[in-house]
């Protein structure tokens, strides 16, 4: 497994900085429902997928009834991948959406699982579908913030049900945009809210009752998956998102509500 220079940091705040002397105000960013100061978000968002790393794929199954598999087959036809293409998977985690794009891409592409969760990959590589044995897939280990890999090189960049758990969203979609080949697609798979007003009163009841419960029989943390639920009320309506993409220099922007909106996938290209 490839590691990344945790050291490599963006030019941030070059300009207006503040008078020594003056100490800067602390910022805070979301985590769950929660305001936390941004300097703790990355670590706590680490011991968090590595409290559920080992159980993850089960509870995607249980949690979602199995739909999760068509969400990700769905998600990864809508990014019409061609033979040969080098894919990028972001918060790549266990490698369900690698596996789908390297029977895409074929034996001539490549597909890269990106990562800053060591126990997240080390999970995925015990899955009885092994295509890593081909030596199309490999894992590299690195913040989604700060990409390690060179501009325009890839052909697609795909991020499922991870975007959210960034410190700054906006900075990882940029960092996609940013390492994709003119005319290379992005994706984005991640929970939204139903839009049926009873089916979304239902969808509460479950999230915030019954998965914090299953979380607590089958992984033994209750806090793993109250965070759920909460980060995902947290995130952007689908109209919200596709004006952050097209802001970030996304074309061609659309999105698609996966049973009734409990998921919503994105696809835009880089202009």
């Amino acid at each position: 497994m490839v590691m990344f220079d945790k050291n490599r940091r963006h030019n941030r705040g070059k300009f207006g900085d503040r008078p020594k002397g003056l100490s800067e105000p602390q910022r805070t960013v979301p985590f769950g429902v929660q305001r936390i100061p941004e300097a703790e978000k990355e670590g706590r968002t680490l011991r968090h997928f590595n409290t559920v790393a080992n159980k993850y794929d089960f509870m995607n199954t249980l949690l979602s009834f199995g739909i999760h598999y068509l969400w990700k087959r769905t998600a990864v036809e809508m990014m019409d991948l061609k033979i040969g293409d080098k894919v990028i998977d972001v918060c790549g985690g266990t490698g369900d959406l690698a596996v789908l794009a390297d029977r895409c891409v074929d034996v001539s592409g490549k597909v890269i699982i990106y990562d800053i969760n060591r126990q997240m990959m080390q999970a995925g590589r015990t899955k009885r579908i092994r295509p890593y044995k081909n030596k199309r897939i490999e894992f590299v280990q690195g913040n989604a913030e700060l990409i390690s890999f060179p501009n325009e090189i890839f052909d697609a960049a795909m991020v499922g049900f991870g975007i959210r758990n960034l410190t700054h969203m906006d900075a990882g979609f940029t960092e996609m945009h940013r390492i994709l080949k003119t005319g290379g697609k992005m994706m984005c798979l991640e929970f939204s809210k139903p839009t049926a007003p009873v089916f979304r009163r239902l969808y509460d009841f479950y999230s915030f009752y019954v998965m914090p419960l299953l979380g607590e029989l089958f992984v033994g943390s209750r806090e793993a998956y109250t965070l759920l639920p909460e980060s995902i009320r947290m995130f952007p309506m689908p109209e919200e998102l596709t004006a952050l993409l097209k802001k970030i220099g996304f074309r061609k922007v659309t999105h698609r509500n996966l049973t009734n909106g409990i998921a919503v996938v994105h696809v835009a290209e880089k202009a």
